[in-house]
Formats: structure tokens, sequence, C-alpha cells
């Protein structure tokens, strides 16, 4: 197990969230590329409506990182009632320490961007999963089975 990256960034109210903040607690972190687009608002809402149930296993929190602004991050929780903090990395600098940042494929075209990605990190700071890649309509369900599991132990 490595250690997560530490952060310090703002989340969508302006308020500035670091890894240290949530000590103590499960996280689900997860990278997602774009606001409001289609596979970007299934997952969220995908994870708004498991978190209740993410919670109760683990007391796990979700946290979601873009490169979007404070406001476009703002109108996107507002939008689709997301229950959960998404903090602005503008610069990449956090999405690129979890390596999550790098080059894409798009339609024939190719690009650096945000890799779809997971980290479950234990209260003590560890990275214990990594999910990369993730389809994002079925990884809340695949986060709550793993969640289940690591709370037996």
């Amino acid at each position: 197990m490595k250690k997560a990256p530490d952060f310090s960034l703002e989340d969508q109210n302006g308020n500035l969230k670091s890894l240290k903040d949530y000590a103590g607690k499960w996280i689900v972190l997860y990278f997602y590329p774009k606001d409001n687009t289609p596979g970007c608002t299934k997952e969220a809402c995908n994870f708004r409506d498991a978190r209740e149930q993410i919670e109760i296993i683990t007391g796990a929190v979700v946290i979601g990182i873009s490169k979007d602004s404070v406001a476009s991050h703002k109108k996107f929780a507002e939008k689709h009632n997301l229950n959960f903090d998404l903090l602005s990395d503008p610069e990449h600098e956090t999405i690129s320490a979890y390596g999550s940042w790098g080059p894409k494929k798009f339609m024939g075209r190719e690009f650096f961007g945000i890799h779809r990605n997971t980290y479950l990190i234990s209260p003590e700071g560890e990275i214990v999963k990594e999910y990369l890649g993730v389809n994002p309509t079925t990884h809340a369900p695949q986060l709550i089975k793993d969640l289940t599991e690591l709370a037996k132990k």
C-alpha cells in the first residue's frame, strides 16, 4: 500500500479542503473529466444515490475531483443535488499526483486529460484499492461490494 498524496483544493463552495481534513475516515476519491457531461453526470448521480449506503458501511466520504472551476462545480452540484464535495484542481497537480492525468484518445484525436479513476483511501491515509478507467454506470455497486468486504476485516 502507498500513502495517498496530500492535497489542498477548494470545494464547490469555495472552502479549502485537504486530505488531512478527512483523517480517520475511509475516503472514496474519484477523478472525472468534466462537469455536466453524460458519463460524468451519470457517475456523480450514482455516487449521490449510493453515498448513504457507502457511509453506513464504513463511514466513508465521497470526494470528486476535476479541473473544472469552483463555479462550475457549484452549478453541477446544485443541478444534480450532489451530496458530497467536488474539488477544483485547475492546474491538475493533485490529478497528476494520483496518476489520473495523461494521454487520451477520442474520435481519433490524441490529447492530455483526466482519466476516470477512483482511489479507496484507508483511515490511515493509505491507498488500499485503485480503480482505473472505471465504467461510470457500474462503478458505485463495485465500490459498495469492496467497502463491505473491507468493513468485515
